[in-house]
């Protein structure tokens, strides 16, 4: 039976995939990674006939032949990639290897099955996915939601919102009042919303509303588009208390009566508090609101 020359199969798949995103552009994704794939594939078994020299032995020669980028480094996250395929990692063609070189760094197969699905279907750059990585969203995130979202399952905006939420302190203000709070919010409202989840649009700040005689002031209204829904927001440095749970439920409604239309859902409550109260929640008969702690970065 003839011995497989690895190195000469290795050459071979990278020269073809060369070829291939030359001519057809559009598959330039599908190629690179089929190619890192099988390159990792023939890495292993080499490894395992040859030994772990055989990556710097065949780096060398290759980074001789066809450039600089085969060099020991690169070949070994191929590797890494065939590996975590083979474990179970998911393969979006929509995704290119630089992505994939930031998702097989990923401890669990878990975690790069949901960046990778993240990044898909938020057309996320790669500098986008790694600052998501970087913020550990998977760790922040409910267990339940990150099931719903690698399995596609139904998901609201309840299963989006992290928590902690990380909000922008970058003069290390004391947070002291919700006044305070709601400024550091507002001097990146962007970075806020997005921190929130996808969708959210901002309607605005201390918004005025009367009910009865009296004036009251939502902390901030924002409106998700996906969702098709009003979103109130309660700023809170104290931990959760009930009466927190009735003062939000009362501007829902009122938002529900005085500015939804018929076409639209019901509103959502956030309230983003100093310390989580699991019972208060756990008691709350409005499955409309949604409590997380907040923390300063």
């Amino acid at each position: 039976m003839q011995k497989t020359n690895y190195y000469e199969a290795i050459k071979e798949q990278i020269i073809n995939n060369e070829i291939t995103k030359g001519v057809k552009d559009y598959s330039k994704n599908k190629s690179d990674l089929i190619t890192c794939y099988n390159v990792g594939k023939l890495l292993s078994e080499a490894g395992k006939c040859y030994g772990e020299r055989i990556v710097k032995e065949y780096s060398f020669k290759l980074t001789n032949e066809l450039g600089k980028k085969y060099n020991e480094t690169n070949l070994k996250r191929m590797r890494q990639f065939y590996w975590k395929v083979v474990k179970g990692a998911t393969v979006w063609h929509q995704l290119s290897w630089s992505h994939y070189r930031l998702l097989i760094t990923l401890e669990t197969i878990e975690e790069i099955n949901y960046y990778s699905k993240v990044a898909v279907d938020n057309l996320y750059s790669v500098r986008k996915l790694e600052d998501k990585i970087k913020s550990n969203e998977y760790k922040r995130i409910p267990e339940e939601s990150k099931l719903k979202l690698i399995t596609n399952n139904r998901i609201n905006i309840k299963d989006l919102v992290p928590n902690p939420i990380l909000i922008r302190n970058k003069n290390n203000i004391e947070i002291v009042t919700e006044k305070i709070l709601q400024k550091l919010i507002l001097e990146d409202i962007e970075l806020f919303m997005k921190e929130l989840g996808n969708s959210f649009s901002f309607i605005g700040s201390e918004y005025k509303i009367k009910i009865g005689t009296n004036f009251n002031y939502i902390d901030l209204l924002l409106f998700n588009y996906e969702y098709n829904c009003f979103v109130v927001v309660e700023l809170k440095v104290t931990e959760l208390k009930k009466e927190h749970i009735g003062q939000i439920q009362v501007y829902m409604n009122y938002i529900d009566e005085n500015l939804r239309k018929f076409n639209q859902d019901k509103t959502i409550g956030i309230i983003i508090c100093k310390q989580d109260n699991k019972y208060v929640i756990k008691y709350c008969s409005d499955d409309r609101i949604i409590a997380r702690e907040y923390e300063l970065v």
